[in-house]
């Protein structure tokens, strides 16, 4: 009873506090309006209806914020509440001083809630359940001898669509325009000629556009922003040029596939789609079950919302001799592109034979035998049959031998309905029609599945995980590409909006050239988009088709500068009359340089003097950052003040390195810590300062035996002390010791007491060696039988200790890579985790891979997490029986390990390839040099490395509890602070410097939001949609996309992070972006294709975010 008064005490006390924090507001807001007089005239008033418009704005804004607080102090009561009911009082602490103390917040338990779903297959029991190996079967070598009786069909004829198709890559052995030059645009004219004369062939349904995205996307290094992106980008455009919705997908080539992809099309408004490229024996075994089409359902999801009808092709190909049965050199002699003469030929060495009056009774008999035993590996007598390959129908005389020759055996079969088929040429979505209409009719329906179809293997131990890594400098710019172009689209979409509000038509202002951005906003959508294709961001092209790649990522980053630069200029003018823009100059530049598409970026040195040089700083990200800004600085002496408050930064100089042991004299390091609102735009002055008045950070040097000498007159460079302790960083979060010998890390120890041993190594994989053996190349990866050789320590690194009052690090100079493990002195997540970055040059190579591996004392047993598209955690369990690269994943954005005490996190802004080997282990490849193809198509070797850079934080949490099992897979998502660190590696703050000119004009911060988002909200994008009228044009109209995450409730940082969080799925629009106004909002698909009606959405803006869903909108702001 105490308690409960107690509570209800607690809660009376709030409100009443609320409530006179609004009577207050409202006295204070009267007292300063000045009174109208009685006889005023008609200007006047509309003046005070205004003021009192204004007044009246500003109190709804009141009442919301206050609603948000009263909400926010209810979760935490019912929390504590709910704590005490468990544990029988508020001070009830555990005895275990290792686990955190800090209330999970209210949030989380929506995703757990969602953690209920055991129906169905779940992939990760269905490879605990094979035995992966690989007897011949016969004619179809991968799966088994397929037998039916012949009367199977007597009730339900079989029911054949043959789907003819052309996989057209852009860009993998020739570059994307060198493929359409050749071979594309002369398809798409045949295609034209010979299926109609009038061109309707989308009306008439003769030609279906399958998933309707920009590419065919890869799925397992692709992150999610991306992957819908390109999505969008390709319905949109289909959509205004054609008319046209897409309704299946389609995705035959991508090396595996992903759930996320599957959300996305589903989101989308496609309700089926077909895949391909699954490991032989999981194809196999569904085989068997007949389970090769269901219902693909997100593992986190326990309703059918997000299930998507799946279509799983049975065999090695999507090429005709894998797609009409299981007898390749049957359905061979039914390709008749390959008859006697023509460029193609059987490599079976039967050859087709034209279709006459003679034949084709046998003819149609042989091959009516592959449909029925194909058809026997499915649960309705609907059958798919592609046709088709890569790049078909390029000449006009494949039309017409596949066209005749099919037509003649479809006719045979019709004439003798006694063989039960009915076969016709069809689209995709013919196919599913009949599907579902017999499934319907039969009452059958679909299994569900759970899982994703990783890692893929084609034959034998021929693991495609590779791919996750090859080309890893392109890897990173792709995501360089993605924050940029995701920055630029928000800025630029309220640099319109401001714009409208500030012009008297409501225009953009006319010296502003909105039309010409938003075409570099375009073409950097589509070069992004481009880059997703399954041969791009894979590193599986050739040589000159990856420099295209490269070159159209690189120009598309500076075009896209181009638009933050002018955007940022507008926004922050005090007297907008004052802007003008110079094609040939920015008035704002980047605070670093690209020189080409395969350099790395470079930071340009500004030039101090008395006069101020102002910095702006743009905040991407939807939360308040304190973040560490470094810029370069030709003076070792400087100070940095908040432009508008005058406010003195907490700065630190650091030394410029040239080499491992020589310090520039030229140029400095300044970094300062920085409060950064969300979205914003803050401006810096920076200027020289008095001589020895900025703090300056203090090296040590070690090297085993040959110590090097360090010159320089402006940093203290002391030697080592002889006792060869281990080196010793700290902030008031973490503890960490690294080796004095090389400098890596050895052990972490948190706030809670928990010491947690953790040594990084590195380690060089190589490959076979055998004559006639397979070897790694782009896509495989196929290590030597030798356990990997630890990175060799025979050749000392140079270790570099930095201390200052801002981040304190430890730098390892070895020959292949450079390793820097940074702590920052900070309060918040910032200062929680490990910042780690690698410089790799291993160009000097033959036939090699480097891994950095995390060894822990985690006890988390075979399984661990890694990420999918950066959009969801899946769990992996490594398996003894699967060779060693079976057991390597695709890692987006983050992989785990966890123990019922501790999670250990790693935080990539690079996809590559990850594995846990053993209890403990987490190892990620960095590069890879591959001398020899390995005999999938590309024709070369990768050896085309650069000098590649690779960024991670290394988070360590204390953990209460364990996993919730779901159909035998626990379902888990990262902590809130991971998610917070992950947001803030992935957008980081944008620099930008104003010209040394005495004669600036004023600016002004630029601050569009009153308050972070909820910790659990992400702003996704928000992007100017095209004018429907005027072609190449910005509209009224954004999309507005937001992702609600699921976030772990068992780690909780403790103190909270400083942003809110609510346990309703309702949230208010109003007073989520505050504030900013919407003129309109409609709910839409994800690609803003079916719009809901905007009536259901006036005048609230209030809508359900579920956690881990996305949702799309379709606004106006005001």
């Amino acid at each position: 009873m105490k308690r409960s008064r107690l509570l209800t005490l607690l809660v009376g006390g709030v409100f009443c506090l609320a409530v006179m924090s609004l009577y207050r507001m409202l006295e204070l807001m009267q007292g300063a309006e000045p009174q109208p007089h009685r006889d005023a005239p008609d200007e006047q008033v509309d003046e005070d209806l205004s003021r009192l418009q204004q007044k009246i704005d500003r109190l709804e804004h009141l009442l919301s914020d206050n609603n948000r607080l009263v909400a926010t102090l209810r979760d935490s009561l019912l929390q504590r509440k709910a704590s005490w009911e468990r544990g029988g009082g508020g001070a009830n602490v555990s005895s275990d001083s290792t686990h955190s103390q800090a209330a999970p917040p209210p949030g989380c338990r929506l995703a757990e809630d969602m953690k209920d779903g055991a129906d169905g297959v779940q992939l990760l029991d269905v490879y605990d359940l094979l035995p992966f190996d690989n007897p011949d079967g016969g004619a179809w070598k991968q799966g088994f001898e397929i037998g039916y009786r012949g009367d199977e069909w007597d009730e339900q004829p079989l029911e054949l669509f043959l789907v003819p198709h052309s996989h057209n890559d852009p860009g993998w052995l020739k570059t994307f325009d060198g493929y359409y030059q050749d071979q594309t645009r002369h398809i798409l004219d045949n295609m034209l000629q010979k299926l109609s004369q009038d061109h309707s062939l989308v009306g008439a349904g003769q030609l279906e556009l399958v998933t309707g995205g920009w590419v065919m996307a890869d799925e397992a290094n692709s992150h999610y922003f991306a992957l819908l992106d390109q999505l969008m980008e390709g319905h949109q455009w289909l959509h205004r040029h054609l008319g046209v919705t897409p309704s299946s997908g389609w995705a035959i080539d991508p090396f595996g596939h992903s759930p996320s992809m599957t959300y996305l099309l589903k989101g989308a408004g496609l309700q089926n789609m077909v895949i391909q490229r699954v490991h032989y024996a999981v194809k196999k075994h569904f085989a068997r079950q007949q389970t090769l089409e269901f219902l693909w359902r997100q593992t986190w999801e326990s309703s059918p919302r997000s299930d998507i009808t799946c279509h799983m092709m049975p065999f090695y190909s999507y090429d005709v001799p894998h797609t009409c049965g299981p007898n390749p050199a049957v359905c061979c002699q039914f390709d008749f592109h390959r008859l006697p003469g023509r460029r193609v030929f059987c490599p079976w060495r039967v050859p087709p034979q034209p279709i006459t009056d003679q034949n084709v009774q046998e003819r149609a008999l042989l091959l009516l035998d592959q449909y029925r035993q194909k058809s026997q590996l499915f649960r309705s007598p609907v059958l798919l049959v592609p046709l088709g390959d890569d790049f078909r129908f390029v000449e006009t005389s494949e039309w017409d031998v596949q066209f005749t020759n099919y037509q003649k055996l479809f006719d045979y079969f019709e004439q003798h309905p006694e063989l039960h088929i009915k076969a016709r040429f069809g689209t995709l979505s013919d196919y599913f029609q009949a599907l579902h209409r017999r499934l319907g009719a039969a009452g059958t329906s679909l299994p569900t599945l759970r899982g994703d179809f990783f890692t893929y293997a084609d034959r034998d131990d021929h693991y495609w995980s590779g791919f996750f890594t090859s080309r890893p400098f392109y890897k990173r710019l792709d995501r360089t590409l993605e924050a940029t172009l995701r920055a630029t689209e928000i800025l630029f979409s309220l640099t319109l909006a401001e714009m409208r509000r500030f012009g008297a038509d409501g225009r953009p202002d006319a010296r502003f050239p909105a039309r010409d951005h938003f075409r570099r906003l375009t073409v950097g959508r589509r070069n992004l988009g481009l880059f997703q294709h399954h041969d791009a961001v894979t590193g599986t092209g050739r040589d000159p088709v990856v420099v295209d790649y490269g070159t159209r990522l690189f120009h598309s980053i500076l075009n896209l500068r181009q638009v933050l630069q002018s955007s940022a200029h507008w926004l922050l003018l005090l007297d907008k009359s004052q802007y003008h823009h110079d094609q040939s100059k920015s008035f704002l530049q980047m605070d670093e340089v690209m020189s080409a598409q395969d350099a790395l970026p470079q930071k340009t040195t500004l030039e101090l003097s008395d006069e101020p040089r102002s910095l702006i700083v743009f905040n991407p990200t939807e939360q308040l950052q304190t973040s560490v800004i470094s810029i370069t600085v030709d003076s070792p002496d400087a100070r940095v003040v908040d432009a508008e408050t005058g406010r003195p930064m907490a700065a630190q100089i650091s030394a410029a390195w040239v080499e491992p042991s020589q310090v520039s004299t030229e140029m400095f390091q300044l970094s300062f810590v920085a409060e950064l609102p969300p979205l914003s735009l803050l401006v810096y002055h920076v200027t020289k300062a008095a001589a020895g008045s900025a703090p300056r950070a203090r090296y040590t040097i070690h090297r085993r035996g040959d110590r090097p000498v360090v010159h320089t007159k402006h940093f203290q460079v002391s030697r080592p002390p002889e006792d060869d302790a281990p080196l010793l960083l700290s902030n008031k979060h973490i503890q960490l010791w690294s080796s004095v010998e090389t400098g890596l890390l050895q052990k972490l120890r948190l706030p809670s007491g928990r010491l947690q041993q953790l040594q990084v190594q590195f380690l060089w994989y190589g490959t076979r060696t055998r004559t006639n053996q397979e070897k790694s190349g782009a896509y495989l990866f196929l290590p030597g039988e030798d356990e990997p050789q630890l990175y060799p320590s025979s050749e000392s690194p140079l270790v570099r200790v930095s201390r200052g009052p801002i981040f304190s690090d430890i730098t390892s100079c070895f020959q292949h890579f450079t390793h820097t493990v940074r702590l920052f002195h900070l309060d918040g997540h910032a200062g929680r985790s490990l910042e780690i970055s690698n410089m790799v040059d291993i160009r000097s190579e033959v036939n090699r891979e480097l891994v950095m591996r995390f060894v822990s004392d985690v006890a988390n047993g075979n399984r661990f997490y890694s990420d999918l598209n950066g959009f969801q955690m899946q769990q992996r369990r490594t398996l003894l029986k699967l060779p060693l690269q079976a057991n390597f994943y695709p890692m987006t954005s983050a992989a785990f390990l966890q123990d019922s005490g501790s999670r250990l996190t790693l935080l990539s802004a690079q996809s590559q390839a990850v594995a846990s080997l053993r209890p403990g282990e987490l190892e990620v490849v960095l590069d890879r040099r591959l001398q020899q193809d390995d005999n999938r198509g590309l024709g070369q070797g990768i050896t085309d490395n650069k000098l590649t850079a690779s960024l991670y934080h290394l988070l360590l949490e204390d953990r209460r509890g364990g996993a919730q099992e779901v159909g035998g897979a626990t379902v888990e998502h990262l902590s809130l602070l991971a998610h917070l660190t992950s947001l803030s590696l992935s957008h980081p703050p944008i620099t930008m410097v104003a010209p040394s000119d005495s004669q600036l004009p004023k600016l002004r911060p630029f601050l569009p939001l009153r308050l972070s988002l909820p910790c659990d909200i992400h702003l996704l994008n928000l992007r100017t949609l095209e004018d429907t009228q005027e072609a190449e044009s910005p509209s009224c109209d954004a999309a507005l996309l937001l992702h609600r995450k699921g976030f772990d409730c068992s780690s909780a940082p403790d103190p909270p992070p400083l942003c809110t969080w609510s346990a309703h799925k309702e949230v208010n629009l109003e007073d989520l972006f505050s504030p900013l106004r919407f003129r309109s909002v409609r709910h839409s698909s994800l690609t803003l294709l079916h719009d809901e009606p905007e009536s259901a959405w006036q005048p609230q803006r209030i809508t359900r975010l579920q956690p881990m869903e996305i949702s799309a909108f379709r606004v106006q702001l005001d």
